[in-house]
């Protein structure tokens, strides 16, 4: 329950709450976040799901301090005064408040220090508890800011938002790194991408997109992949070529970032967050991408030390955090992406680095029926397997592309943090099912 000198108000404590409470009373609910005994008084540092806010506990108060622990959950009320030394100007002075729930433990974290101060492994076995800490926490609302932001963008854009299955019966991706299940006494998958479902969409949507998990079965175990993440997709129809993708995604990031600055500011500062500047998006092929790294045209994708290195070609040479690399080499490419004309040896096809990392996938596909069933033979893969797939494209596509981008790691470079782990709320890696 919220309270403002009388009258009942439903929701969470906000600012503007405080702000209106000034010389008057308020009555809220929020969890004892740190006890500080004082010489007469005890600062009781309480957090509400955004924000931690100073209160006071004296003689004057009706109710017992003894009652009171780290993380017991409490309604309080008090009267509301400016002060310029306390968070965010205002303090509390406490009335009465009741006890809602108390722990039956101590927490095994630090949660009132000002930074957690423990190994990646030991907040992840209490993640629960990690969770509870303002920086933590503060990530989440960041993820909440980029998703919020996404679908507004997709939508003032006229895209129509879907939701695909998750069990499927077939990779989109193909190879070896697919979940698989029983489903009925029949074999299944977990969905690598919404790509088959996407592009079925574009044939009566022409824009869609949608915000779902991804599940891929690598054995990685590195500071850059889960095997569950959030999966940011778009697809869209009626394309040029691949550059329409990519100019809908510059668009999207910049609007992205300022959707961050009007509305996550409390968060940004909290994280010390440093925002990239969205313009002009540098492009370079994947050939021309070895040229810039002194490599040889032998190789066929790039590695991370590639990444991080044409990341800072692209900042030193264009001030850009951002850098695309076109026209990957085929053979690296899914079966459903567009032969380059120009070399049918290359696919019209693209990633997207930011601050050293690839954070996007995404290209033109192939929308006439033919040239589809010539590439699947091409890759060894018979038609029949993919029959309701290519129904889409017997019966008529428009020429299309999309891309997918991965929620955890454009929050992860966003914010700065050096594992993807932390841009998680409760990460599946090939250690951690539980919690």
């Amino acid at each position: 329950m919220l309270q403002i000198d009388g009258k009942k108000l439903i929701g969470e404590v906000t600012l503007d709450d405080i702000e209106q409470a000034v010389g008057s009373e308020i009555t809220f609910s929020a969890c004892v976040h740190k006890l500080r005994k004082m010489s007469g008084f005890t600062f009781v540092i309480l957090r509400t799901g955004k924000y931690v806010l100073q209160a006071v506990h004296d003689k004057n108060c009706a109710s017992d301090l003894a009652e009171l622990c780290e993380g017991a959950y409490i309604e309080i009320t008090g009267e509301v005064k400016r002060e310029p030394r306390a968070p965010y100007g205002y303090e509390i002075t406490l009335k009465r408040f009741t006890v809602l729930s108390k722990p039956a433990a101590e927490y095994p974290l630090h949660v009132s220090d000002k930074v957690l101060g423990c190994s990646l492994e030991t907040n992840m076995a209490y993640r629960s508890v990690a969770l509870r800490h303002p920086l933590t926490r503060a990530v989440f609302k960041i993820s909440e800011g980029v998703v919020s932001g996404f679908r507004e963008f997709m939508l003032s854009q006229n895209f129509t938002e879907i939701h695909t299955p998750k069990i499927v019966a077939a990779g989109a991706e193909g190879g070896a790194n697919i979940f698989k299940l029983k489903y009925f006494g029949q074999d299944a998958f977990l969905a690598q991408s919404p790509q088959f479902y996407k592009q079925t969409c574009v044939a009566f949507y022409d824009r869609v997109f949608e915000i779902a998990p991804v599940y891929r079965a690598e054995k990685h175990n590195s500071t850059r992949h889960l095997n569950e993440y959030i999966g940011l997709d778009f697809e869209m129809g009626y394309i040029s070529d691949m550059t329409d993708v990519m100019q809908m995604e510059t668009a999207m990031l910049r609007y992205v970032v300022e959707f961050l600055k009007n509305n996550y500011r409390h968060e940004l500062e909290l994280l010390n967050a440093e925002l990239p500047v969205v313009g002009d998006i540098p492009a370079v092929t994947f050939f021309e991408a070895l040229d810039i790294l002194g490599k040889s045209h032998n190789q066929f994708d790039l590695d991370p030390t590639d990444e991080t290195r044409l990341c800072e070609y692209s900042k030193e040479k264009y001030n850009s955090d951002f850098i695309f690399v076109t026209k990957f080499p085929g053979l690296k490419r899914p079966f459903y992406a567009m032969d380059s004309k120009d070399d049918p040896k290359l696919a019209e096809s693209f990633d997207l680095l930011f601050r050293g990392l690839e954070i996007t996938t995404g290209g033109q596909r192939i929308h006439d029926y033919d040239e589809q069933v010539a590439k699947l033979k091409r890759y060894g893969i018979e038609p029949e397997e993919l029959a309701v797939y290519l129904d889409i494209h017997k019966y008529g596509m428009p020429p299309h592309g999309g891309l997918g981008i991965g929620l955890e790691r454009l929050v992860m470079k966003l914010l700065g943090l050096a594992n993807i782990r932390e841009a998680s709320m409760f990460p599946r890696d090939i250690h951690h099912l539980d919690p």
